[in-house]
């Protein structure tokens, strides 16, 4: 039965790394994956060797003696165990999303424009570069792409050049997302899962980080495509379509910030945190909407006026992409059936007897990510590795996970939404962009294991 449990996942694995190829949103195959693997799991319960408990991080002694209604129960309070820490991280990025997106209603990201005032190519790719790397910190790196390539279409007419500039946002964003709890998806579910405190995070990654985004950029901004003027700027002076766009920027950014200092400081998951910091937005959204709506001229009808009051969170909420959100469901709840079994827990035991230098295990999962989700390839590895939080282990799987996905466009979401956006080509990405990233990858790993020795 574990073989075949084995087989199904690596076929549902397969079939998220192909869905370009197999035109299939990779939502469907991790949630079928899931639910298959957990119905397998009922049924050969009671053969099963082996059960790991993820609370304790062992595996559960005296399992071969227990009874079937003992194995079932322990499989119960498993799967409700796993929902829980599921759950947990899934309606933190249903909080920081719907955030996201009511700063957006009131445009305030356009308040970014006013930071570029050059036509000087490699002046202006430093900016969007620094720019990818701070706001991907905050918001995450998938949203903040979308922000800068919209700002770069209205700043950058030829085609050419922007893309170019899109490929290098990428890289910087991704690099921004991976030294902050609240950057990347898989450095979240490092921090909820209690694998790494954001203080020690920001502390051991934000230079290799640094060093990620930095490097490809230099190299970058000698080459050809960023040398020189661009050839037309159109600057946008004109006011935000909405007057708080800024206080919203800045409430809503701060609010996130907000988060982590919030864990700290009361000890509660971080969930907590990010629905008291929505609800804090949502309160100046729905004011803030109210008084646009009151000093507008336009006469509307009473069910008009409840609609227009509700719209900033119920929009922002219709727009959160609930295909990610149940993509991670599925594929968090998948790894946890292998993790229940023991499965990852052996695996990792026998992966160190053959390649005892962690170093190039967890370098290789970076450059896994680029080629497969970085979710899955992290989930696999929190149920592989049962080192203490903020070992220095946990610090690496964050980097590489977090900036291995550039090497390829499709390697992570910032690759995939800019790719949409711009129509950049695979091929294109890995003849010009992949190396920069590759160089940026290393880079990094080195100035992390070089401030890691110092630190022993």
């Amino acid at each position: 039965m574990e073989s075949i449990i084995v087989v199904i996942f690596i076929l549902g694995y397969l079939a998220i790394a192909l869905e370009h190829n197999l035109k299939v949103d990779k939502l469907i195959p991790a949630l079928a994956m899931m639910a298959i693997l957990w119905a397998l799991v009922a049924f050969g319960i009671d053969t099963f060797p082996n059960w790991f408990n993820s609370a304790g991080h062992k595996l559960v002694e005296g399992f071969a003696d227990f009874s079937l209604t003992e194995r079932r129960h322990l499989m119960e309070e498993t799967l409700l165990h796993h929902l829980g820490k599921t759950a947990e991280i899934l309606f933190f990025l249903l909080g920081a999303m719907t955030i996201v997106e009511i700063i957006d209603y009131f445009d305030g990201f356009s308040t970014f424009k006013s930071f570029i005032k050059t036509k000087s190519k490699k002046r202006l790719l430093w900016i969007f570069a620094f720019l990818a790397f701070v706001l991907s910190a905050i918001i995450d790196n998938l949203t903040a792409t979308i922000v800068l390539i919209t700002i770069l279409q209205k700043i950058v007419s030829d085609k050419g050049t922007r893309i170019w500039f899109a490929s290098l946002i990428i890289i910087a964003a991704n690099a921004g997302g991976a030294w902050s709890p609240i950057g990347d998806v898989t450095t979240t579910m490092l921090w909820i899962g209690k694998k790494v405190t954001s203080a020690k995070l920001m502390e051991y990654l934000i230079i290799p980080s640094l060093v990620c985004m930095v490097v490809p950029v230099f190299i970058a901004s000698f080459m050809k495509p960023f040398k020189g003027n661009i050839e037309s700027v159109v600057y946008e002076n004109e006011d935000a379509e909405s007057k708080y766009g800024p206080t919203m920027l800045y409430l809503g950014l701060g609010s996130i910030i907000f988060v982590p200092i919030f864990k700290t400081i009361t000890h509660l998951p971080p969930y907590v945190g990010m629905m008291l910091s929505l609800s804090v937005v949502g309160i100046f959204a729905e004011i803030y909407s109210r008084f646009q709506f009151s000093i507008s001229s336009i006469d509307v009808t009473e069910e008009d006026e409840a609609i227009a009051f509700h719209s900033p969170v119920h929009k922002s909420l219709s727009r959160i992409e609930m295909p990610s959100v149940l993509f991670f469901f599925g594929i968090l709840m998948a790894v946890a059936a292998l993790e229940s079994l023991g499965i990852l827990f052996n695996g990792a035991e026998a992966l160190k007897i053959m390649v005892p230098n962690t170093d190039i295990v967890i370098m290789a999962l970076g450059v896994g990510s680029a080629v497969i989700d970085n979710v899955p390839l992290v989930a696999a590895s929190m149920g592989m590795f049962q080192e203490p939080i903020d070992d220095h282990l946990w610090h690496f799987v964050a980097f590489s996970a977090g900036t291995g996905g550039s090497m390829l466009i499709i390697g992570s979401a910032a690759g995939v939404v800019a790719m949409g956006m711009e129509k950049i080509n695979f091929m294109w990405y890995f003849k010009k962009i992949s190396w920069l990233a590759a160089v940026g990858f290393v880079s990094g790993s080195i100035a992390f294991m070089l401030m890691r020795n110092l630190t022993f």
